[in-house]
């Protein structure tokens, strides 16, 4: 998993390739500290503001994204470095 801050170079890119790299990054990279937040949900050391119920609908509208983006770039080409075990979390929240 990338960090936001290492996506930044890709996000001002004038290159589409390395906007739609930056996109994907970003959006794993907050898919995977959302799942990790849900997952551990009773251990938290803070009260979210929301219902467990509403952060797992939350993944699952960016693991339908996070799909779509992989689908694209098998199609367009696009090389990305996908986290380790991001497939099955995907399919987890679909």
């Amino acid at each position: 998993m990338k960090e936001l801050k290492d996506t930044v170079d890709l996000m001002l890119s004038d290159d589409y390739i390395d906007r739609f790299k930056a996109e994907y990054y970003q959006l794993e990279t907050r898919f995977i500290k959302l799942a990790s937040m849900v997952g551990n949900w009773d251990k938290l050391t803070f009260t979210p503001n929301m219902s467990r119920e509403f952060y797992i609908k939350q993944l699952h509208v960016m693991a339908m994204y996070l799909y779509y983006l992989i689908f694209r770039s098998g199609i367009e080409k696009v090389n990305i470095d996908k986290s380790e075990n991001i497939d099955e979390l995907i399919l987890v929240y679909m």
